[in-house]
């Protein structure tokens, strides 16, 4: 994963050049920004750009380009913030990065809310610095949701992160592309006037600037202030700092090693503490995610950290380029002086630390900061719309290479796609390391059947457990086909293969189907005790792992075991799922060859269009439901092409017209691809969809005859006639 060569600065670059690529793909710093602009001073007729001046220096208002449109109906990204540009030639060019919930005034002293010894900005400002102080997304909930519609308690952060996680991108991303997009116009200044650059941030805009400053060479310092320490917690963060698989490679120390050798300068100093979330009112329902905090980082955690770090900065004898500065015992304000020494020292400015002038005025009379930030949260919201329109063609680009010509080349060409969607989205974990050390017990005796409860070891301390029915009348030496009949979201195998339980979502699909004779097995997924299994998510994400790297190795110890039963037909298993269970029947069966079909119930849909709209009451982003989040899926995947994947194994979609999961209209597009699929490989047959009268629910008429036909042999038989 590191292959660090210390012998010379330029071998080192190399040998972290692809880590460096990377962590730029896993926190969405992709798009081609626009290149060199200078910034645009914003004022109107009755209000100046110009909104104050201070000691030796003057406050623009100021906007800079990021990202040209990417369809034709929308104008492209830019940030907004303040300029501070000195009344002399600059000595230093920086980006001060303030914490998400502080504007950009509250840095220099034009608004109140940042005390005067944490406005780094203006003292930076104050000592000559040229300063640009980008506006973050804050934290707060006012514009998330869908106007109309429903508006949620999300704070904005999470409301970006949710769809542009889709599309592989980030909030986070987002803004470190805000922040290059200011180093991209310093370091056209720097063409005729040469200084040093560097980034300076507090709280989340310390991680802008960790992340900044491992992205791009020119920064030559960075100032990192109440944010660094161990990473091996991130799960316990606000939902918006989740990175896919950040940990497996990067720790706050392993980013620090992307900027060695250029200067780095930690600060200890108290984190802006967020302890929940913005309240649940009768505007703004429930719908964040309930799990995250932020807490000042420990102060010992941050020396350990640094600690980390330090070889790789002594493997390239540059020792003296990490610096610790301790902030009030670690609790103090952020912009210390002794910090602010340190970082001019950096830059080169050999002066002494001017003491702090008056602090400015806000020129603009009542000025509010809410219609700028509006606007910029409307902004990522559109380039990210834009972004998930254009996902269809970014999914055709990347599956160019694989041949539908005939079932054969299909399977031949889709292998590294499956490996790829598993690696890379789903979450691979290694196939289970224990026997399975089956126990069982009976449970059930029903009148043609009697039901067992099962066990089996998967990994260390994980499990696969269900419910395994046998058919009364098996014949000596008989081999049945199975049936895989799984529950959806809270629900129990027992839902599903209980003969007395008649459930009005399952209709004991399972006993059902043991009556006709089929084997069932009904196994326990995870996706059970409301926020507990997502905490299973959120700890999986920075591992690069996810609910479903879980499932598919109790899947895969289960069909090993059932497949090993001599009253089994190891070629005729088959999957039928509801509602999560439908999920289960995209994202387990195309990627286990020993499922002979897959039957996807009250589930199946617009998948890209379910998780990102901002249109409709259907969509994910208005609900707790934030596991439904998958990185970059848009751009690699929707139902479509994972149902596919099954192919030309048998696949069939079950669709209640007032399912509440989404419309007819959608599921009819997205399966109208799967139907075109099958029928150009030239096996029509193997995939059928049935619409019913009917809400989210198991409606066992078409697919029981799905199954019947392509789990029996001969064609038209019953299970129990078959050998």
């Amino acid at each position: 994963m590191w292959q660090r060569n210390f012998q010379s600065a330029e071998d080192y670059d190399r040998s972290v050049a692809h880590n460096r690529e990377h962590f730029r793909e896993i926190i969405g710093v992709v798009d081609p920004r626009i290149g060199v602009q200078a910034p645009e001073l914003l004022g109107t007729l009755v209000t100046s750009a110009q909104v104050s001046q201070g000691s030796g220096y003057k406050v623009y208002a100021v906007s800079w380009p990021v990202f040209r449109s990417v369809v034709a109906d929308f104008d492209g990204l830019d940030a907004e913030g303040l300029l501070l540009q000195p009344e002399g030639k600059p000595v230093g060019r920086v980006v001060a990065i303030p914490d998400a919930d502080w504007t950009p005034e509250m840095l220099v002293g034009l608004s109140p809310g940042v005390p005067p010894e944490a406005q780094f900005a203006r003292r930076l400002a104050e000592n000559g610095c040229q300063v640009m102080i980008p506006l973050l997304i804050n934290r707060a909930d006012t514009f998330s949701g869908i106007p109309g519609i429903s508006m949620t308690n999300e704070p904005h952060r999470e409301w970006i992160y949710r769809m542009a996680y889709e599309v592989g991108r980030h909030i986070i991303g987002f803004e470190v592309q805000k922040v290059l997009a200011a180093i991209d116009w310093f370091a056209s200044e720097n063409n005729t006037q040469p200084v040093r650059i560097g980034v300076m941030g507090y709280g989340e805009g310390g991680l802008l600037a960790l992340y900044s400053g491992a992205l791009d060479a020119r920064i030559d310092v960075t100032v990192v202030s109440g944010y660094f320490q161990k990473r091996d917690d991130l799960w316990k963060e606000p939902i918006y700092r989740d990175v896919w698989g950040l940990v497996r490679e990067f720790g706050d120390a392993e980013l620090t090693s992307l900027i060695a050798p250029r200067a780095l300068i930690i600060e200890a100093s108290q984190e802006p503490e967020v302890a929940g979330l913005p309240p649940v009112t009768e505007v703004h329902k429930e719908g964040a995610c309930p799990n995250g905090k932020l807490v000042s980082p420990p102060l010992n955690s941050v020396q350990q950290e640094v600690e980390r770090a330090r070889p790789f900065f002594s493997g390239l004898k540059v020792d003296g380029k990490l610096q610790l500065v301790v902030s009030g015992g670690g609790n103090g304000q952020p912009g210390s002086e002794e910090v602010l020494k340190s970082f001019l020292s950096a830059l080169g400015i050999r002066t002494r630390l001017w003491a702090s002038g008056n602090i400015p005025r806000d020129a603009r009379p009542h000025y509010d900061p809410e219609p700028r930030l509006h606007s910029q949260f409307d902004q990522l919201v559109g380039f990210t719309q834009a972004l998930i329109r254009k996902s269809p063609d970014r999914r055709k680009e990347f599956w160019a290479k694989a041949d539908s010509s005939s079932p054969e080349r299909w399977k031949e060409t889709t292998k590294f796609y499956r490996d790829y969607i598993w690696e890379e989205v789903i979450g691979r974990l290694p196939s289970p390391s224990l026997p399975a050390d089956p126990r069982t017990r009976l449970i059930y005796d029903a009148p043609k059947f009697k039901g067992y409860e099962v066990v089996l070891d998967v990994w260390p301390d994980v499990f696969a457990y269900g419910i395994l029915l046998i058919p009364k009348d098996l014949k000596p030496g008989e081999r049945r086909p199975v049936v895989v009949c799984q529950h959806g979201l809270e629900g129990r195998p027992q839902d599903v293969a209980d003969p007395k339980v008649d459930s009005h979502f399952y209709h004991h699909f399972g006993a059902s189907l043991a009556d006709e004779g089929f084997v069932t097995y009904s196994p326990q997924n995870p996706y059970i005790g409301e926020d507990r299994f997502r905490i299973i998510q959120r700890m999986g994400h920075p591992l690069k792992l996810a609910l479903y790297s879980f499932i598919i190795g109790q899947h895969e110890q289960t069909l090993n075991w059932l497949a090993a039963q001599s009253f089994v037909d190891p070629e005729r298993i088959g999957f039928y799922g509801l509602s999560y269970g439908g999920k289960t029947a995209v994202r387990v069966p195309p990627f286990l060859d020993r499922y002979a079909l897959s039957i996807c119930s009250g589930d199946f849909n617009e998948w890209v269009w379910k998780t990102t709209n901002v249109l409709t009451s259907y969509s994910y982003l208005l609900w707790g439901e934030y596991d439904m989040y998958e990185f970059n899926f848009a751009n690699v995947v929707n139902y479509a092409e994972l149902a596919n994947l099954m192919a030309p194994r048998p696949f069939m979609v079950e669709r209640g017209h007032d399912d509440g999961v989404g419309m007819d209209e959608w599921i009819s597009l997205e399966y109208a691809k799967v139907r075109r699929f099958y029928d150009k490989m030239g096996i029509p047959n193997n995939t059928t969809i049935e619409f019913f009268n009917g809400p989210h629910t198991i409606h066992g008429v078409g697919t029981f005859e799905f199954l019947r036909q392509h789990l029996m042999s001969p064609k038209g038989a019953s299970p129990g006639s078959t050998g």
